[in-house]
């Protein structure tokens, strides 16, 4: 397993593939939506607690993106696991080739929205997604 890059706060624009730019935001599912949000994917394994579907307005909900339950549980949200969380998932990312790049094709056209239900804005798997595509472009 190799070192990572971790997490940037701020959404940037990043070079994808020859010049094209790629924009990707988080937001948690609890927050309100806004039209600049673009295409919404919801990347965790389980719905958010207490949101109706028809509420949450999303583009997708990409199960398959999201980590193992296996080192969801691992993980358990604690801060100081999230060197080794960020690591593992990145090796489940590989295995998902074919949804990366096409998150990575849909960030290069437009905004793409990674939505996430957990409380901590700084380590969850959206956050380790979003450094995965901006780091790898797919």
């Amino acid at each position: 397993m190799g070192k990572y890059f971790f997490h940037c706060r701020t959404p940037l624009l990043y070079t994808y593939g020859k010049g094209q730019d790629m924009e990707i935001k988080l937001k948690r599912a609890y927050d309100q939506s806004a039209a600049g949000d673009g295409y919404r994917v919801l990347v965790d394994r389980v719905w958010p607690r207490g949101i109706k579907k028809e509420d949450l307005r999303l583009d997708e909900w990409l199960q398959e993106i999201a980590p193992s339950a296996a080192l969801r549980k691992w993980f358990g949200h604690d801060p100081e696991k999230w060197p080794g969380f960020v690591e593992r998932y990145f090796d489940e990312l590989e295995a998902n080739g074919r949804e990366i790049k096409r998150l990575a094709a849909i960030a290069a056209e437009g905004r793409l929205t990674l939505v996430f239900g957990a409380k901590d804005r700084e380590h969850n798997n959206a956050v380790a997604l979003k450094e995965y595509l901006e780091k790898t472009g797919g």
